[in-house]
C-alpha cells in the first residue's frame, strides 16, 4: 500500500454496500493497496466506508470502482458538494450522513430489511432454487438431480465471479474460491444436492455477518440522534429558535426544563440537575450551576439554564465520540494484525491439504470418490471467515460498549494495551483531585494580602491551569480590579511570569523561588505549614524578591479511594506522579493509599514512565501531562482536561470519574477474554470437523456449518460485549 500522498492526488470517500464484514474489508484493502497511486487508505466495515487519496494519473477512479464491483460490492462516491450539503442538513454533519448512507441510503437512519440488501437477495435466490429443486424431486424424481445441479450452478455463479475477480486482483485463495470449488466439486462427484445446500448455507452465514455489522451501525446512529435539532438562541430581541448545527462558539442559548442541551457549553446562569447518561453513561443526574460544563444531548431535568456555546455541532462531544468509534477500526490491535497475517498463509494451506487428501490416498490404491468427497469437505471446513472475524467483532463491540458508558477508546491497539498494564500512573491535580482548588490563605511580605493577590491574579489571568483559575476567582470574589499583564512567559512545572505595571512579577513554585532568592523566614514558615496541611503553596516574586505566598487546597475526588482499591483488586499497581511539593502530595497519597513521586517536572514524569514496571498507563488532564501520556504504553485523559491531553491519549474518560480507569481495565480484559474465546471457537470447531472428515463422518452440509456455525458463534459471543455494564461506581 502506498504511504506517500502524491501532490496531485484526490481525496475520495465511498460508501461500499456489501463491505460489512472483516474479511470483506481485508479483500478491499488488499485490492486497493495493489493499485498504483493509492495512499492513506481507511476502511470501516461497521460504516461500509472507504476513504483514500488517489492519484488518478496512475489509477483512474473508474478502474477502482470497477474492481470494487468485480469483488461484489456497490461503491457510491460522496462528492465534496454532497458532504457540504449533508453537513448542513444533518445533526452531526458528515458522520451521521456516512452512517445513514452505509445503512442503505435511508434518510431516517434505519437500514433496509435484510431481504432487500444485496446479500439478502442472494440468500432468497439460493433458498428459492434449493426449495424448487427439492419440491421437484417429489413431482418428477428423474429431474431431481438436474434440478439440484441447476440450483448449485445458479447459486455458485455470483460466488464464482467474485472468485475470478479476486484471483485477477491478486488474491487467488479467497473464501469465494473455496466455496466455488467445493460446490462444483460436489456436482463432479454426484452430490449436487449437497452442493446446493452448501451454497445456501454459505449465503446465510455471510448475511449473519452483515446483520451483526448493522447492529454496530445502529448503535452509532442512535448516538448521532441524541443532539436536538433546534436550539433557543438568546438575542437582543429575545429568544429565537434556530437549527442547532448553526450555533457558533460564543453565542448564548436557553435550555428549558425537560429539554436537551443543544451544544457543548458552559452554564452562565441558572442551576439544575442534568441527566448526562445518554452521553457519558453516568446513571445519576448531576447538579450543575454557573461555571460548569454541559454536553450536547444531556437532558435538563428541572431549572432553566443559560448556556454559552463552546463548540460547534461538528466538534461537540457526541461528534467526537462518533468520530472516535468510527476511526477506531483503523487502529488494529496486535492480535488482529497477527490473525490477518496468519490467514494469508492459512487459506492456501487449506487448499494444499485438501488437494493432498483428495489425491494421495487414491494414488496409493484407495477409492477415488470417498477421498474426493473428504477433500471437498476440507475446503469448506478451512474457510477462514470465523477466524478473521474473531478479533474485529470483539474489538468493535468492546469499543461500542465503552462509548455507551463514557469510556472512549481510540482503537483496538489501545483497547488491548489497557488490559495488559501492570502499572497505572496518575497525575494529581484534576485527576485524583477535583481540579477545583480554592485559595485558603494569603500572606504578604512587605505587601498587603490584597496587593499580593492582585498581582498574582494579574499574572495568572490568561492561564487555564486549575491553580491559576483559583487565584483569579479569589481576586474576583474580593472585588479586586486586575491590571494588565504583558510579556507573559510560562515555565512548565515551575511557574509563570509577566510584566505588571512595569514590574516583573513571577508566580512560582517554592522550588523555583528558592533557586532564585532566599526566602524570608516568615514566608518559609508559611510554605512549610501549608504543605504539611496538604495544601499547595505558590510564591509571588517582584523582580526576583519574594513578596508573598498563597496557599491553595484541592480535595481528592469522592471516588478516588475506591477506584484505587478497585485497581489493586485487578492486580494493577497505582502510583501518583505530580509536580506538586512532596509534603502536599504525600498528604493526598496517604489518604488514597498509593505510592507517590512528587516535585516532578514534565521531563521527570517522562523519565519515570520509562522506569516503572510495564506495561504502563498514564492518566492525566493537562498540557504538562501530554508528553507522559504519549510516552506511556497507553495514555488515558480525563474529560475535563485540555485538548492537547485528549488528542495525545489513547483513551478518555467522558464522565470524569477516576473509577472509569478500573472500568477501562475491566472492559479491556473482558474483550481480550472474548477474543480468546472467539479464536478457540473458530479453530476448535474446525479441528473437530477436520478429524470427523478424515474419518469419513462429515457430510458437505455439515462441513459448511463448521464455518457458518463458527461464524455465528463468534458473532453472537462478540455481541455479548455490548451488554457489558462495568464494575466501579
Amino acid at each position: 500500500m502506498t504511504s506517500r500522498t502524491a501532490p496531485d492526488s484526490t481525496e475520495l470517500s465511498y460508501i461500499v454496500e456489501g463491505m460489512d464484514c472483516a474479511s470483506c474489508v481485508q479483500k478491499v484493502e488488499r485490492m486497493v493497496g495493489r493499485l498504483p497511486g493509492t495512499a492513506e487508505v481507511r476502511t470501516s466495515f461497521s460504516r461500509q466506508s472507504l476513504q483514500l487519496q488517489l492519484d488518478e494519473s496512475q489509477t483512474p477512479r473508474d478502474l477502482l470502482e470497477t474492481n470494487l464491483r468485480a469483488l461484489g460490492y456497490r461503491p457510491s462516491v460522496l462528492t465534496p458538494a454532497e458532504d457540504a450539503q449533508l453537513a448542513t442538513d444533518s445533526d452531526q454533519g458528515q458522520h451521521a450522513h456516512a452512517l445513514e448512507q452505509g445503512a442503505g441510503q435511508q434518510a431516517a437512519g434505519a437500514g433496509p430489511a435484510w431481504y432487500a440488501t444485496g446479500q439478502g437477495r442472494v440468500v432468497v435466490t439460493a433458498g428459492t432454487l434449493l426449495l424448487l429443486a427439492w419440491a421437484g424431486s417429489f413431482v418428477a424424481p428423474a429431474w431431481s438431480v438436474p434440478g439440484y445441479i441447476a440450483a448449485t450452478l445458479l447459486g455458485t455463479w455470483p460466488l464464482l465471479r467474485r472468485a475470478v475477480a479476486s484471483a485477477r486482483l491478486g488474491e487467488p485463495f479467497s473464501i469465494y474460491t473455496l466455496v466455488s470449488l467445493a460446490a462444483l466439486g460436489a456436482i463432479g462427484i454426484g452430490e449436487a444436492a449437497e452442493g446446493a445446500v452448501v451454497v445456501f448455507l454459505f449465503a446465510v452465514g455471510e448475511l449473519l455477518e452483515g446483520l451483526a455489522a448493522g447492529r454496530a451501525r445502529a448503535g452509532i446512529r442512535s448516538l448521532a440522534a441524541l443532539a436536538p435539532r433546534t436550539a433557543q438562541l438568546v438575542t437582543a430581541e429575545g429568544l429565537r429558535e434556530v437549527p442547532a448545527e448553526r450555533l457558533r462558539p460564543g453565542q448564548t442559548v436557553q435550555v428549558n426544563p425537560g429539554a436537551r442541551v443543544p451544544a457543548d457549553g458552559t452554564i452562565l446562569s441558572g442551576r439544575s440537575s442534568l441527566d448526562d447518561s445518554p452521553v457519558t453513561g453516568e446513571s445519576v443526574p448531576v447538579d450543575k450551576e454557573a461555571g460548569d460544563h454541559v454536553y450536547a444531548g444531556s437532558i435538563n431535568t428541572n431549572g432553566t439554564l443559560t448556556v454559552r456555546v463552546d463548540r460547534e455541532a461538528a466538534d461537540n462531544t457526541i461528534a467526537r465520540i462518533i468520530h472516535m468509534v468510527q476511526e477506531a477500526e483503523g487502529s488494529r490491535s496486535p492480535t488482529a494484525r497477527f490473525i490477518d497475517r496468519f490467514s494469508r498463509v492459512y487459506t492456501p494451506g487449506v487448499v494444499l491439504v485438501s488437494a493432498l487428501v483428495a489425491v494421495v490416498p487414491p494414488l496409493l490404491g484407495q477409492a477415488w470418490e470417498p477421498w474426493l468427497y473428504r477433500g471437498i469437505s476440507l475446503l469448506l471446513i478451512g474457510c477462514p471467515c470465523a477466524l478473521v472475524l474473531s478479533v474485529p467483532a470483539a474489538i468493535t463491540s468492546g469499543i461500542s460498549a465503552g462509548a455507551r458508558r463514557g469510556l472512549l477508546i481510540k482503537g483496538g491497539a489501545a483497547l488491548e494495551a489497557i488490559g495488559q498494564v501492570r502499572t497505572i500512573a496518575f497525575d494529581k491535580t484534576g485527576t485524583l483531585t477535583v481540579g477545583r482548588p480554592r485559595v485558603t490563605e494569603v500572606q504578604g511580605h512587605g505587601l498587603s494580602e490584597l496587593e499580593v493577590l492582585r498581582l498574582a491574579a494579574a499574572v495568572e489571568s490568561g492561564s487555564s491551569h486549575p491553580l491559576a483559575r483559583a487565584i483569579v476567582e479569589e481576586a474576583g470574589s474580593r472585588g479586586l480590579s486586575l491590571p494588565a499583564a504583558a510579556n507573559s512567559q510560562t515555565m512548565p512545572g515551575l511557574g509563570v511570569g509577566a510584566t505588571v505595571e512595569g514590574r516583573l512579577i513571577t508566580v512560582a513554585s517554592p522550588r523555583f523561588a528558592a533557586q532564585h532568592a532566599e526566602l524570608p523566614v516568615s514566608l518559609a514558615q508559611a510554605v512549610a505549614r501549608y504543605e504539611t496541611q496538604g495544601r499547595t503553596a505558590v510564591l509571588i516574586l517582584d523582580n526576583a524578591a519574594p513578596v508573598g505566598v498563597i496557599g491553595l487546597r484541592d480535595e481528592p475526588r469522592a471516588d478516588a479511594r475506591p477506584a484505587i482499591a478497585a485497581l489493586r483488586r485487578l492486580g494493577v499497581h497505582p502510583v501518583m506522579l505530580t509536580g506538586d511539593n512532596a509534603r502536599a502530595a504525600q498528604a493526598i497519597a496517604a489518604d488514597l493509599g498509593l505510592e507517590v513521586h512528587a516535585a516532578l517536572l514534565p521531563a521527570d514524569k517522562l523519565r519515570l514512565i520509562g522506569e516503572l514496571p510495564g506495561p504502563v498507563a498514564m492518566v492525566g488532564d493537562g498540557i504538562n501531562d501530554a508528553p507522559a501520556l504519549a510516552r506511556a504504553d497507553v495514555g488515558i485523559a480525563m474529560s475535563g482536561g485540555t485538548d492537547v491531553a485528549l488528542e495525545t491519549a489513547g483513551a478518555a474518560l467522558l464522565h470524569d470519574r477516576v473509577g472509569g480507569v478500573a472500568d477501562l481495565v475491566s472492559l479491556s480484559r473482558a474483550t481480550l477474554h472474548n477474543i480468546r474465546q472467539n479464536i478457540a471457537f473458530a479453530l476448535g470447531l474446525k479441528a473437530i470437523f477436520l478429524v470427523t472428515t478424515l474419518l469419513g463422518f462429515t457430510s458437505l452440509w455439515m462441513a459448511v456449518l463448521a464455518d457458518t456455525g463458527a461464524t455465528a458463534l463468534v458473532t453472537a459471543n462478540a455481541l455479548r460485549l455490548l451488554r457489558w455494564k462495568g464494575g466501579s461506581k
